[in-house]
């Protein structure tokens, strides 16, 4: 009996050992593993094209304005801007003693720089920038009337219709504004403006009380602008965002580089030294 069971058992242990021998082992090599991989960031850069809402409605409900301004913005860098805005307005003033119109065009071209840190896939803008501003514009004297200190009877009006035409301005703007992505490539924004007029060719006899692009000049040379915009991107390229990895990997390139070249200018003043 007993040396029943020792067979069994030698006979178990042959097959055992034949079955580990011929079995394919599983190793993690044959494993497939997934890798996550995350798709890198990229900028959408192209032309934005809008138009101010607030001068185009504004033309509905005041009889006395007719206006439009389109806004135009190109990214350079993932940070700065090209800027453009032109327009044409038609003012009729009316005050105390005097009324006028205002009529001509402007341009204001200058630069936009985006402090916002987006999030991947946005593109929203809180910024800041300057401009460069010109208008060309004529002024209509329509009537006036005469200040008399102590006058008792009415004043007459006067309505001499005289206009003044080939006149200009320059001035500088600082803008601060912003822009959000309502959705897809569409945007809604709105900025303020600071500007100081630099110089205009008034008429002989009366003043530029109102210039198309800076607005009022009551105060001087100083003014303020508003504008609330819708706009469009027609995006023409993407770029990848390089993280930070990447872009301090680059700057130490960039200063191995230059201190090489320092190097090979030092020595080549040396040696001419010699």
């Amino acid at each position: 009996m007993s040396n029943s069971i020792s067979r069994l058992l030698m006979c178990l242990f042959v097959v055992g050992s034949a079955w580990g021998q011929t079995a394919t082992p599983v190793t993690k090599d044959s494993i497939p593993v997934k890798k996550d991989t995350l798709a890198p960031k990229k900028d959408k850069y192209g032309l934005r094209v809008g138009v101010d809402l607030f001068k185009l409605s504004r033309s509905f409900y005041d009889t006395n304005y007719r206006g439009v301004e389109l806004t135009g913005d190109f990214r350079l860098t993932r940070k700065h801007y090209l800027a453009v805005e032109l327009g044409n307005e038609k003012k009729t003033v009316q005050e105390d003693h005097f009324n006028f119109t205002t009529n001509g065009s402007f341009i204001r071209v200058g630069f936009d720089y985006n402090s916002y840190e987006n999030w991947t896939g946005m593109n929203n803008q809180v910024y800041t920038g300057l401009r460069y501003g010109f208008s060309s514009f004529s002024q209509t004297l329509n009537s006036y009337s005469i200040y008399y200190p102590n006058n008792l009877f009415p004043l007459p009006l006067i309505t001499p219709n005289t206009e003044f035409s080939g006149l200009t301005a320059h001035w500088a703007e600082v803008v601060a504004g912003v822009k959000a992505e309502l959705f897809s490539n569409f945007f809604m924004g709105f900025s303020f403006r600071l500007n100081y007029l630099i110089s205009e060719k008034t008429p002989a006899t009366f003043a530029n009380l109102y210039i198309p692009g800076f607005n009022r000049t009551y105060e001087g040379r100083f003014g303020v602008g508003f504008n609330y915009t819708i706009s469009y991107l027609v995006p023409l390229f993407k770029v990848t965002v390089k993280d930070a990895a990447t872009l301090e990997k680059e700057r130490k390139a960039k200063e191995a580089a230059k201190a090489k070249k320092m190097e090979a200018k030092l020595a080549r003043e040396a040696k001419k030294k010699r």
